[in-house]
């Protein structure tokens, strides 16, 4: 089968399609036969080399997320999914290729009227989105601001903020034409990277979604209400400089509260049934589900270069 390896980590050059053997589920996974596969910020990373302390070598397969049909299962799973069209989180990479193992617990059937590009757009980033508004105990009539909304989890918080009846939706975006596109999906303001915007925009937000992290974070913490929540599910822009606790607690007496949030902490039977509900929900046109670009895998590097440049509004997708 045909896959993309990180052959040198580096800039999008170090990827390469390779011929790879197909690979074998292991008890406990089934061997998906990909019809798409989703680019992340997980994947660049990775690929740059910025995680090969966390164990990720050159010569790793990335791609975490995929859909597809089911064509062979391991020891202990239920044959029934054989021939099923499914989404399915493959772990720690394997994704990017023409078939790929995930863990049976780690896959959810494809409802009907949702693609396998749409759910690949949407299957990850949603419960993201869905469960840091909840880590923030984000109420309706609150205000929220999404940093970084461009990408497929800003976009899937902007709605789910809309949607639960936030008092104004903000973003942070880097351009008029992508702030005018997220006004179509419920944000009611627009702000540039730095936060700063019209003189209708809320002074201050209860919640506040980072998806950038890096050396502007702690500029932030200003933007915080008296009691507000500031969740971070990224860090695109790294990692956020280290006197950031520091100018946190310079304003102790707002009672602010920062957080941390992933997914990996969420047990699978909630990650499941959120999951489920947003594919139905997608399936029936209550989410945009927003693709940037369809592209095959051969064009992997490509699909990096255009993530890597800032390019990207939504999600890159690569089809085998």
């Amino acid at each position: 089968m045909k896959a993309v390896v990180i052959r040198t980590f580096g800039g999008p050059e170090g990827l390469e399609v390779v011929d790879l053997p197909v690979p074998v589920p292991a008890a406990g996974q089934v061997l998906v036969a990909t019809e798409a596969i989703g680019v992340s910020g997980a994947d660049v990373a990775i690929r740059s080399g910025a995680l090969a302390s966390y164990g990720f070598q050159e010569g790793h397969v990335p791609g975490g997320e995929v859909a597809g049909t089911v064509t062979a299962v391991g020891e202990g799973v239920d044959a029934s999914w054989t021939g099923r069209r499914v989404w399915a989180q493959t772990g720690v990479g394997g994704g990017c290729a023409e078939q790929a193992t995930a863990p049976v617990h780690d896959i959810l059937p494809l409802p009907a009227g949702l693609s396998a590009v749409n759910a690949v757009t949407l299957g990850s980033a949603g419960v993201v989105a869905h469960f840091a508004l909840a880590h923030a105990h984000f109420a309706a009539g609150e205000n929220v601001l999404v940093r970084g909304a461009a990408g497929s989890i800003g976009i899937m918080a902007v709605q789910l903020a809309a949607r639960g009846g936030a008092g104004a939706v903000a973003v942070t975006t880097s351009s008029p034409a992508r702030g005018e596109r997220l006004r179509a999906l419920g944000a009611t303001h627009v702000l540039d990277r730095s936060g700063e915007g019209g003189p209708d925009a809320p002074g201050d937000f209860d919640v506040i979604v980072d998806i950038v992290a890096g050396a502007e974070l702690p500029s932030f913490f200003s933007r915080l209400a008296p009691n507000g929540r500031m969740v971070v599910v990224g860090a695109v822009a790294g990692q956020p400089p280290a006197d950031f606790g520091t100018r946190l607690m310079a304003s102790f007496q707002k009672s602010m509260s920062f957080a941390t949030f992933s997914a990996a902490t969420v047990p699978e039977a909630d990650l499941r049934a959120v999951r489920a509900e947003q594919f139905a929900a997608a399936g029936r046109g209550e989410f945009e589900t927003v693709v940037h670009e369809v592209l095959t895998l051969d064009q992997a590097a490509s699909a990096h270069r255009k993530m890597d440049a800032g390019e990207v509004f939504g999600r890159i997708v690569l089809t085998p």
